[in-house]
């Protein structure tokens, strides 16, 4: 019987092998009609991903109305009417969030943009004076740098006419004249709020099932470490996505009613990006404050540097106190490996990659000490990293010969 056991487990082994080589192949080589199949099946389970990023992003909501719940008397009241209550707040929450953005800054942003627009002759013609005031002393650069301009701004205008509009007005009428691509984002939209509230509901019973399922597929000691990597995974990025994104929404928040209060031009549209750009680790602040400044540059050159001391206080306090605050050590990395994280996920996938690369990375990191750390324990090593600073290998040629 063991026997037999050991020929299915090799024949097992091989076909998987196989399949393995077969597929990078058909991935690498080939047409990928496996990513092909792969892309149709993410569509079709697209409620079902908006669901889990719901969830994911709302559960930390739930859990503090639970303990709210709780702490004020409602030690007797069933758990899943508390589970309810905690969901419904939460969902309020989150409506009365959505219509202060869409009454309060969203009228304000479109007012910017179309005064950006308007002034975007007018801050051409700026630009072109300033360039031509500096280099008038060497008349030959001026003239080239005068036909760039013009060049440059002709192509631009044909871009926009050519180009951006008509795909704009194909976009609006894929959105208004084609119904469909709305119709079914709203349909996944909506079920995936569907799915969220069925996850939030029963999330000890989804995360004990996925348990049940890991001891069943796997042997017992490899069920148990990728269960700890799991919860190791879902630390991080719990710590740090949804950190991040309340540390960048905080941030844009103070930026747009101190921008108000200052009075710089573009207030709505400066704080956006301020805030959007204030998602990615370490160069994200300077992506936002550089365009912005100059922005602000073209209108009022005295506020561009108002607004400069203004983002570097604004930072500081992000961090050195609200950043920490909200994030506490929640990848557990150095500075050196975030920004080789950002410029790795950058570099790979954009500005997503720039945002995940941080806890995609911090993973990796925590998996690789972790089996360092077991690899030590078992062959009775110090674990502490200055231990082996001065430690001095000893190599088999230096070990003492015994004599006969």
């Amino acid at each position: 019987m063991k026997k037999e056991n050991h020929y299915f487990a090799w024949g097992l082994t091989a076909v998987a092998v196989v399949c393995t080589i077969l597929l990078f192949y058909d991935v690498v080589f080939r047409s990928s009609i496996v990513l092909e199949y792969m892309g149709k099946l993410l569509t079709i389970l697209a409620p079902v991903l908006y669901g889990c990023v719901i969830a994911y992003l709302l559960s930390p909501v739930v859990n503090w109305f639970e303990r709210a719940i709780f702490r004020h008397g409602g030690q007797k009241t069933p758990k899943k009417w508390v589970r309810a209550i905690s969901m419904l707040l939460t969902w309020l929450l989150v409506l009365a969030f959505l219509y202060g953005l869409m009454s309060i800054l969203l009228p304000e942003l479109y007012k910017s943009i179309l005064q950006l627009v308007d002034n975007a002759q007018n801050y051409y013609n700026t630009v072109y004076y300033w360039v031509l005031h500096i280099v008038e002393d060497n008349p030959n650069f001026a003239s080239w740098v005068s036909k760039m301009f013009n060049q440059y701004y002709n192509e631009a205008l044909t871009w926009l006419r050519e180009n951006l509009v008509p795909q704009l007005q194909t976009a609006v009428q894929a959105f208004t004249g084609g119904i469909l691509g709305l119709f079914t984002f709203l349909k996944n939209l909506l079920l995936g709020i569907i799915v969220s509230i069925y996850l939030m509901a029963s999330k000890e019973g989804f995360a004990a099932a996925s348990c049940k399922l890991c001891y069943t597929l796997l042997p017992e000691r490899w069920a148990a470490w990728l269960i700890r990597g799991v919860k190791a995974a879902d630390g991080i990025f719990s710590g740090f996505v949804r950190g991040k994104l309340l540390d960048s929404l905080i941030i844009g928040v103070i930026c747009f009613f101190c921008s108000s209060l200052f009075q710089f031009p573009y207030a709505p549209l400066v704080s956006v990006v301020v805030g959007v750009t204030n998602i990615i680790p370490f160069f994200g602040p300077f992506l936002g404050a550089i365009p912005s400044a100059f922005l602000i540059l073209l209108d009022t050159p005295v506020k561009s540097l108002y607004f400069i001391l203004f983002v570097l206080v604004l930072q500081q306090f992000d961090g050195n106190i609200l950043g920490p605050k909200i994030l506490g050590d929640s990848t557990g990395i150095s500075g050196f490996w975030v920004m080789v994280a950002i410029l790795v996920g950058g570099g790979l996938w954009g500005i997503m990659g720039m945002f995940l690369g941080v806890p995609l990375f911090a993973c990796v990191y925590t998996a690789v000490q972790s089996y360092s750390e077991y690899r030590l324990k078992k062959r009775g090593l110090p674990l502490d990293t200055d231990s082996y600073a001065t430690h001095s290998p000893v190599w088999p040629d230096d070990k003492p010969v015994k004599k006969q």
